[in-house]
């Protein structure tokens, strides 16, 4: 069987009531890549330190598992592409679904050149509040060039070269990793994609469960540069996730 091109990396904290329903979005959209290009693609879903059944479910779907004790979102990230052996690499977390299009889509982009990119993600939370506050998260990342790390996409060579994500950052680290491949790909000649006709829809889990103002909390501009290497500062924004 011939080696796998491009490796979908998802990394799963206790998500074993999410995967069954946003994995096969994703495994349906890396069927499609397969089915127009004929090259084969592999699943990987780095469990976390769960307590729950995420592995199982991983593996029930089809999916890879490895594991990473260590609660580090960007750790998590590098343990997977330290699995992968795709030439291209496919970031997304587990309660977000990907449009059918959606792997074809980057992966066209790497091959055409891109040294990486992203899909923004549409989030449709309940609340008015939570509403306005995704909004300018979102101006804010179109404003400045930057991408969300819901869905993340690079060239193994690009993630090698900028060292993938920082594993000492416990907020951000999705941001600050894709200043970096922008960065190296100016340097290299090579662009970022940002798929903007496309969207990945993520969970609004926690911002239906958590009120606005305790949203706006741990999401203000001020509080997200603040701390960012502090386990302690983040703690419940890692161990507090609606599950």
């Amino acid at each position: 069987m011939t080696a796998p091109a491009l490796s979908v990396i998802i990394p799963a904290y206790n998500e074993a009531d999410y995967l069954p329903r946003y994995l096969p979005t994703v495994t349906a959209s890396l069927a499609r890549w397969e089915e127009t290009t004929g090259e084969r693609g592999e699943v990987i879903v780095v469990d976390n330190a769960s307590t729950d059944a995420t592995a199982k479910v991983a593996a029930d779907h089809g999916a890879q598992v490895v594991s990473e004790p260590v609660r580090s979102i960007g750790r998590v990230r590098n343990t997977g592409a330290r699995a992968a052996a795709g030439r291209m690499l496919f970031f997304v977390d587990a309660d977000v679904a990907l449009p059918l299009e959606g792997i074809t889509a980057a992966a066209a982009s790497m091959t055409a050149g891109a040294v990486g990119g992203a899909i923004p993600p549409l989030y449709t939370p309940r609340r008015l509040g939570a509403r306005m506050l995704c909004a300018y998260w979102d101006h804010h990342r179109a404003r400045h060039g930057g991408a969300q790390g819901v869905t993340q996409f690079c060239t193994t060579d690009a993630f090698h070269a900028v060292h993938g994500y920082r594993p000492d950052l416990f907020m951000s680290e999705d941001m600050e990793f894709f200043a970096r491949l922008t960065e190296h790909g100016r340097a290299t000649g090579g662009p970022v994609a940002v798929l903007e006709d496309l969207r990945v829809r993520p969970s609004t889990r926690r911002y239906d469960a958590w009120s606005s103002l305790r949203m706006f909390w741990w999401q203000n501009p001020v509080i997200v540069r603040l701390g960012l290497s502090s386990p302690r500062l983040w703690r419940n924004w890692y161990t507090t996730t609606v599950r």
